[in-house]
């Protein structure tokens, strides 16, 4: 009897491969793991758990997972969308798993997590994008865990009306939606994404709660300009967003998007300079900078600069 294995990225199939350039020294990242490393992914894997450090391939994973931190990627391992950045498997996902959430709740006390990033697949195939499962699994973590702050990082629920608001009244003390790239790259990044449907996304997480934080992330490396990047930068200051990251594209395989360049430390310290003067209350910049990468760390930075901001008057 044949197996036959399912293809990750059957979308991509058919795409001509690109040759994947050679990273540069600042890319590359010795390998770590130990005790503590094993330890995380036999809690993943006890607990029936897909992480989006295994499934985008995150060159960080080493070192968070020896740290015992881990982002849970919720409602499957399989997306709805193809976007051709993305690493994660892309095609018919199964149906919700109702206990996933509690799952989740019962990892983060067993890793001992003072913040927690859940982040998820798109799932278009659902009538309200999973909005009500990313509410349930915020609420069961807080449940369990009443000291543990969370971070979310959503889907855009394209063509689902109101559905975000069901994940804005779950109150997450951090709602991070990424824009990725640029607009005008969106229909060979992310074509199935808009860039003002996800910029509307943002701004209306901000009006919906003004106390929470709201963060967004891109990558470099894809086609875009310095000029493009700040014109990205206004728009989400336009929306009120406090937080943002930006690091390298890093292709995953040659049927992926090509790396147009590699952006050098000295760019990066440019950007995050740029983006300081803009207002972002916090801005992570490097070359492995990625969303979830020292979200603990980032999220103490994040209430420390709220604070400043009010003793200022600000």
């Amino acid at each position: 009897m044949t197996i036959q294995l399912r293809t990750r990225h059957p979308e991509k199939a058919k795409k001509a491969d690109s040759v994947i350039p050679r990273k540069p020294k600042w890319i590359r990242k010795k390998k770590v793991d130990g005790p503590e490393y094993y330890e995380t992914r036999r809690l993943m894997r006890d607990h029936n758990l897909t992480t989006v450090c295994e499934e985008a391939a995150c060159p960080n994973i080493g070192e968070c997972w020896s740290k015992r931190h881990a982002t849970m990627m919720i409602m499957g391992e399989v997306c709805t969308r193809g976007c051709s950045f993305c690493n994660v498997s892309t095609g018919r996902p199964n149906a919700l798993d109702l206990f996933e959430p509690g799952r989740v709740a019962a990892a983060v006390m067993k890793l001992g997590l003072r913040h927690v990033v859940i982040t998820s697949v798109d799932r278009d195939d659902l009538a309200d994008g999973g909005a009500e499962h990313i509410a349930q699994t915020i609420r069961a973590v807080r449940h369990q865990n009443p000291g543990t702050t969370v971070e979310v990082l959503t889907p855009d629920f394209l063509g689902k009306g109101d559905a975000a608001d069901v994940v804005f009244d779950a109150a997450p003390d951090v709602f991070n939606h990424n824009l990725e790239t640029v607009p005008h790259l969106y229909p060979t990044v992310r074509p199935g994404a808009r860039y003002y449907t996800s910029l509307r996304l943002l701004d209306d997480a901000k009006r919906a709660n003004p106390e929470i934080f709201t963060k967004s992330g891109l990558m470099v490396g894809l086609g875009e300009s310095l000029n493009d990047v700040r014109q990205v930068m206004d728009d989400l200051r336009a929306a009120q967003v406090d937080f943002l990251t930006v690091g390298q594209y890093l292709q995953p395989t040659p049927k992926h998007h090509p790396i147009d360049r590699f952006w050098s430390p000295e760019e990066f310290a440019q950007l995050e300079q740029i983006a300081r003067s803009k207002g972002f209350l916090h801005v992570s910049a490097t070359p492995l900078t990625r969303s979830s990468f020292h979200a603990d760390e980032d999220f103490a930075a994040l209430k420390q600069a709220r604070q400043r901001a009010i003793a200022n008057g600000a």
